[in-house]
């Protein structure tokens, strides 16, 4: 059997080293009671050495930390691909649609081009300059300031454009999907515009990969209630998939196809 403050050091390695832990394999790991492990991350947290969830922890991250559109553009390509895929399925012809910036909805450009009919809104500049050969697509970029961490428009000039629009499906991606504290972004004028996003949309669809999820960051654009459908893949945690289904989220989980 392990003191409490070695076993604790023990779980702060594992979860440092695999990012995050459910409560049961930390039990039959140490071999100790639910309320032994939940006290242990509960003083854990409180010494900010790492992040309580439902059903576990995870590695603690500074809630402002956001890596640039450069260094997410390799992470979790094949993930982000076959989320795009299945996003574009739930666009018609004729849709306006809205695609927000960032590397996982980078890919939907990808996809939308073989339409012959579609009105894109989007707010990214990587976005846009990609689509400017596609003369069938209608592309209709908001001002605003840009930021240069991720490439986005955004700030009060790109809300209130965006205020003026109405779209038929909207596609967004998050930083984090928590069920208690929502859907977070590292930046608070981005979270914004995000919220307004999702406002101006008769439809909300999060493209977020499994490693978005039980991840909470600075700034809260949206509750899990906001958003009509979320596209994941396959290694999401089980658990968030049960709370899904018991409260009613559309959940799709795109299976990886094999090499």
């Amino acid at each position: 059997m392990l003191y409490s403050e070695e076993r604790k050091n023990k779980i702060h390695a594992y979860v440092e080293k695999h990012k995050r832990a459910s409560v049961q394999h930390l039990c039959d790991a140490f071999n100790v009671s639910e309320s032994t492990i939940r006290r242990d991350l509960s003083e854990l947290e409180q010494d900010h050495l790492l992040r309580r969830t439902h059903g576990g922890a995870i590695a603690f991250e500074s809630v402002n930390f956001e890596p640039t559109v450069t260094e997410k553009a390799d992470r979790f390509q094949k993930e982000k691909q076959i989320i795009a895929t299945r996003a574009a399925s739930y666009i018609q012809e004729g849709d306006t649609i809205l695609i927000d910036a960032g590397t996982t909805t980078l890919p939907l450009i990808y996809e939308i081009k073989h339409f012959s009919s579609l009105t894109v809104v989007t707010n990214s500049v990587v976005h846009s300059e990609l689509l400017k050969d596609s003369p069938q697509i209608e592309v209709v970029v908001p001002g605003g300031r840009l930021r240069h961490e991720t490439q986005a428009l955004v700030g009060p000039i790109t809300d209130q454009t965006l205020s003026l629009l109405h779209v038929d499906k909207a596609f967004i991606g998050t930083n984090g999907i928590d069920l208690s504290d929502g859907l977070t972004t590292p930046n608070l004028i981005e979270a914004s515009t995000k919220r307004t996003m999702i406002s101006q949309s008769s439809e909300v669809i999060v493209l977020a990969d499994h490693s978005k999820f039980e991840k909470v960051t600075f700034a809260k654009f949206g509750d899990i209630d906001d958003i009509d459908r979320f596209i994941t893949d396959e290694q999401v945690d089980q658990s968030f998939v049960s709370e899904f289904h018991q409260r009613g989220v559309k959940l799709d989980i795109v299976l990886l196809q094999e090499d």
